[in-house]
C-alpha cells in the first residue's frame, strides 16, 4: 500500500470514491465518425479525459491535469447515433496525485442494448493556485472491490515509475 505521513492524513478529511464518480453522456454524431461511422479514437480519448478529470477534480477540489494514460482498450466501436456513456471512478490517491478509471458503454437506441467498448486508467495530479502539485485527500475504501482495484493501481503506479525511470 502506498504510504501517506501521518500529518497528510490529520490535515485531510478523505473520501470514497462514490463521492467523485462522474457519469457523462455523449451522443455520437456524424462529425464524431470516421468513414465507416464508428466512433473515432481522438473523440472517445477526449471524453474520457474529461469525465476522468472531473471525477479528479471533485475528489481534489481542485483544477487538474493529465499525467498519464496507462491503458486505454478498445474492445468494440461506438457507431453513429448511439449514446456513448462514460463512467468514472477513482481507483487510487497518492499525496498530489489520483488515478481515474473511465469505463465506456455505448448503447444502441433503436434496441436498447449497452456494451462495455472501452476502458482507460488515467493519472492526474491537483493543481494549486499557481500551478504547481498540490496534496489531495486520501481515498477511503469502502468495498472488497475498491480494495482489489487499489492494489492493482499500485501495481500500475510501480510500473509507470519503472518504465519512467529507465526512459
Amino acid at each position: 500500500m502506498h504510504d501517506i505521513s501521518t500529518e497528510y492524513k490529520e490535515n485531510f478529511e478523505g473520501k470514497p470514491p462514490r463521492l467523485s464518480q462522474v457519469e457523462m453522456t455523449e451522443l455520437v454524431l456524424p462529425n464524431d465518425t470516421n468513414l465507416l461511422g464508428n466512433l473515432l479514437g481522438g473523440r472517445l480519448m477526449h471524453w474520457i479525459d474529461i469525465a476522468g478529470a472531473m471525477a479528479a477534480s471533485r475528489h481534489s477540489n481542485r483544477i487538474v491535469a493529465t499525467v498519464a494514460l496507462d491503458s486505454l482498450d478498445f474492445r468494440h466501436p461506438a457507431r453513429m447515433g448511439e449514446l456513448v456513456m462514460l463512467k468514472a471512478k477513482l481507483t487510487w490517491v497518492g499525496r498530489t496525485s489520483m488515478e481515474v478509471k473511465v469505463s465506456a458503454y455505448a448503447e444502441n437506441l433503436k434496441t436498447g442494448n449497452v456494451i462495455l467498448t472501452n476502458q482507460a486508467y488515467i493519472t492526474f495530479v491537483a493543481l494549486d493556485s499557481e500551478g504547481k502539485p498540490a496534496p489531495v485527500p486520501p481515498l477511503i475504501l469502502e468495498t472488497e472491490e475498491e480494495k482489489r482495484e487499489f492494489e492493482e493501481a499500485e501495481e500500475r503506479r510501480a510500473e509507470r515509475l519503472k518504465r519512467r525511470a529507465k526512459g
